[in-house]
């Protein structure tokens, strides 16, 4: 499992202008699998997402094909996890220890 952390690079009116195209694009990571949440952070200097994958490179080349990553008004933090425990909801994304 991985979390993305994304923080604003530019002022928020060009992250504002790319919001319709970044929401069509998680939309199209929601309707694929791949993630299970995302919002943004409080205050608002970027988001964060929950997304599933066993392949690094894979949520990278997601990552970069994000509108704001595109346009070079954000920066992505990937941290990959073992999400040996979950609430009852999200049991399908339990993972075992290597």
């Amino acid at each position: 499992m991985f979390v993305l952390e994304l923080t604003y690079t530019a002022p928020v009116e060009r992250v504002d202008a790319l919001m319709a195209e970044h929401i069509t694009w998680l939309d199209e990571q929601y309707a694929a699998g791949v993630f299970i949440a995302s919002g943004r952070k409080n205050p608002r200097d970027g988001g964060v997402i929950l997304a599933v994958g066993e392949d690094r490179a894979a949520i990278e080349k997601i990552a970069a094909a994000d509108p704001f990553a595109a346009h070079d008004v954000c920066a992505y933090r990937i941290t990959e996890f073992i999400a040996t425990k979950t609430a009852p909801a999200l049991a399908p994304y339990r993972q075992q220890l290597p």
